[in-house]
């Protein structure tokens, strides 16, 4: 997944601009004051438009002779893209990502089982289980088990051996692991390994319907994750 990743006062300025457009604080259409933002953000001018060069290539600004830089709407950003993901997901800006997330998952990865069932080799299996392992190796390590569930659906969608299943890598990855975040860092999250080994089971038997059915299931127990984490008082939450 490639994610942009300069680092330094370049990359502090684009991320600090692409919060303020994603959260709205810079609106679709407004115009930027890059005099104000170059004070604002104690930076030269040249790193200012080089920041704005990376968010422009993203679709999200864009600039015109006499109307000066300003800001894009949604609907020309590069939605797909893995920054704009990992932006928009961060920040939970827009009710319903999460379910959007939910749902393009129910749709793609049973299927990707149902595939992995039919064509995952004994390259794909050991990385199946390896993810397995590291995932009941991590404990209430939050950070290990968010790493070992996005190592493990990024070899299930490679298992089905479709380059274009694999490319939705890109947007399944980016919010899996906002909302891995957010699950593995809450007290007493459900036990993950039960449910991915089921998906493994299935698609070592080379059981399509099996692998598909377990999957549905693991998908159900991510969206009771999330219910239960939103009926958890904040206060009673891990930092």
């Amino acid at each position: 997944m490639q994610q942009y990743t300069a680092r330094g006062v370049h990359g502090q300025t684009v991320e600090l601009l692409a919060q303020r457009i994603v959260t709205g604080q810079l609106s679709e259409g407004a115009i930027l004051d890059l005099t104000a933002l170059q004070s604002e953000f104690d930076v030269s001018l040249t790193v200012l438009r080089e920041a704005l060069r990376v968010l422009a290539a993203k679709g999200m600004v864009d600039a015109r002779p006499k109307r000066g830089t300003f800001v894009r709407p949604r609907a020309a950003w590069s939605l797909l893209d893995a920054d704009v993901l990992r932006w928009q997901f961060a920040r939970a800006h827009r009710p319903g990502l999460f379910d959007d997330l939910h749902e393009l998952r129910s749709i793609v990865e049973p299927g990707a089982a149902s595939l992995a069932a039919a064509r995952a080799t004994e390259e794909d299996l050991a990385a199946l289980d390896a993810a397995l392992e590291d995932m009941a190796a991590a404990g209430a390590d939050p950070l290990a088990a968010v790493a070992a569930d996005l190592a493990f659906h990024r070899a299930l969608l490679a298992a089905t051996h479709n380059e274009l299943i694999q490319r939705m890598e890109v947007v399944i990855e980016t919010g899996l692991a906002e909302r891995d975040r957010m699950v593995h860092g809450a007290d007493g999250p459900t036990d993950p390994v039960p449910s991915h080994k089921a998906v493994v089971d299935g698609i070592r038997r080379h059981n399509p319907a099996q692998a598909a059915r377990a999957m549905r299931k693991l998908l159900d127990q991510a969206i009771e994750d999330v219910a239960r984490l939103e009926r958890t008082p904040r206060e009673d939450r891990q930092d």
